[in-house]
């Protein structure tokens, strides 16, 4: 039989692991509808919070662009400036700092048709953040100049990114693990 030590033990070891301060969010960029024209993305932000950490997800078809901008040619929709760029359809865009994030689809016009969002991104909580890693499914890629803070993953092999937050299965996974090992400890 186990012990009263065990099983205040197992307690604090289930509750440590259920405090997680900061599970990164996956944000699909329109949700249903996409990157698109036609769509008021600043309703879409509104009512959400993006925390460093978090990821954005654009769905588009051909023809478009997700480039990051700066906010002078946010507010004026001016193309060939871009921070970074990438039109393969499904571009996944984590958010590493805090700080306002502009993204514009660079095909002509489609700016002023509404392809533009505003991403206001508060700090993250002081225990860290993670990003994706090589084994994820995704490589990284970027056109960024040298010293930006925001990584875009392209899909390889065609993989669609899990709107599922990494972090969060990761943390469900340690709890059950704490669980079954509370388990086993009391059943001995």
């Amino acid at each position: 039989m186990a012990s009263f030590g065990s099983a205040v033990v197992c307690a604090i070891l289930v509750l440590i692991s259920m405090v997680v301060p900061n599970l990164a969010k996956v944000y699909t960029v329109g949700d249903s509808t996409g990157w698109t024209t036609g769509v008021d993305y600043s309703t879409w932000t509104s009512g959400k919070t993006f925390t460093a950490g978090d990821s954005l997800v654009f769905n588009y078809g051909g023809g478009h662009t997700v480039d990051e901008v700066s906010a002078s040619d946010y507010n004026t929709c001016t193309v060939g400036n871009a921070i970074s760029s990438d039109n393969s359809g499904a571009t996944t865009i984590a958010l590493k700092t805090a700080g306002t994030k502009y993204y514009i689809c660079g095909a002509v016009g489609h700016c002023g048709s509404g392809m533009k969002i505003a991403i206001p991104v508060k700090a993250a909580a002081s225990s860290g953040t993670t990003t994706p890693s090589s084994g994820s499914g995704t490589t990284p890629t970027s056109t960024s100049p040298a010293g930006t803070n925001t990584t875009i993953y392209k899909p390889s092999s065609n993989n669609v990114p899990d709107s599922a937050s990494p972090t969060l299965s990761l943390f469900v996974g340690i709890v059950a693990t704490w669980v079954a090992f509370c388990v086993m400890v009391f059943s001995l």
